[in-house]
């Protein structure tokens, strides 16, 4: 049996029980070791085959899973955050169903849930925003001209862009065209929940020289839009005393 297991954005206890348990039963291990926090596999058990995908080729990835499934063993493939992100695990699923090796995929707490932990706010927040859009920018792997930066910028909501951080000259270049004043709130998160850290409160015009001043290439997200600067907003009507709901009656 093969898991998908998200570990989470960065924190060892951030991963959910049911991966938790899943890692520390498995006999193979292969985790994402240029995003995975290397705690979590103090929790493998003794013997445990681990093996480091960011060395590894789709191809070696299911030659090892092959070889295990052939041993009775059970696999763990370990994504960071939730897998279904960014995680490329459609294309191993697709390997295994060909194969047919059977597959379960366990999810895990998104980076950009962690994201807005570490900067403390809300997405949606009522009257400012109420959608949330997940990219990227195009580079080495192609966007869809549909889902460019700038499209989406036209709608103003809130946005979180991963895989980006070392583009953010042509980023702010892209949001401005989109809609984004250059004074809309954005923040640069850097190893959101790890022990190093960091939030940057900035704007679409100094996110670039935000990030570059604290020497930030990579493993980031970079969040955008009014919401981040947590601006006058309309309280929630779920929790106001005057509106009824099928649990109470609001006051009259």
């Amino acid at each position: 049996m093969v898991y998908f297991v998200g570990a989470g954005p960065g924190a060892p206890d951030l991963i959910t029980v049911r991966g938790q348990r899943l890692l520390a039963e498995a006999q193979v291990v292969i985790y994402a070791g240029s995003l995975v926090n290397r705690r979590l596999l103090e929790g493998t058990v003794e013997g445990c085959e681990i093996y480091d995908s960011a060395f590894m080729t789709l191809e070696e990835v299911m030659e090892v899973i092959t070889r295990a499934e052939k041993e009775h063993k059970t696999t763990v493939r370990l994504h960071t955050g939730d897998p279904c992100l960014y995680g490329a695990i459609r294309e191993q699923m697709d390997c295994l169903d060909s194969s047919g090796i059977p597959y379960e995929v366990c999810p895990g707490v998104s980076s950009f849930c962690g994201g807005a932990a570490a900067m403390k706010m809300e997405y949606t927040l009522p009257a400012v925003s109420q959608s949330v859009v997940i990219t990227r920018m195009a580079g080495r792997t192609p966007v869809p001209e549909r889902e460019s930066i700038a499209s989406f910028a036209a709608h103003r909501a809130t946005m979180v862009i991963f895989l980006s951080a070392g583009m953010l000259k042509e980023l702010s270049q892209e949001l401005v065209r989109g809609g984004y004043e250059q004074d809309t709130p954005a923040a640069v998160v850097y190893k959101a929940t790890w022990p190093e850290e960091k939030t940057l409160l900035c704007t679409v015009g100094t996110m670039a020289e935000t990030a570059k001043r604290e020497g930030i290439t990579k493993t980031a997200l970079i969040l955008v839009g009014d919401a981040v600067g947590q601006k006058s907003y309309d309280r929630s009507r779920l929790y106001d005393p005057e509106f009824t709901t099928g649990y109470r009656r609001g006051r009259e």
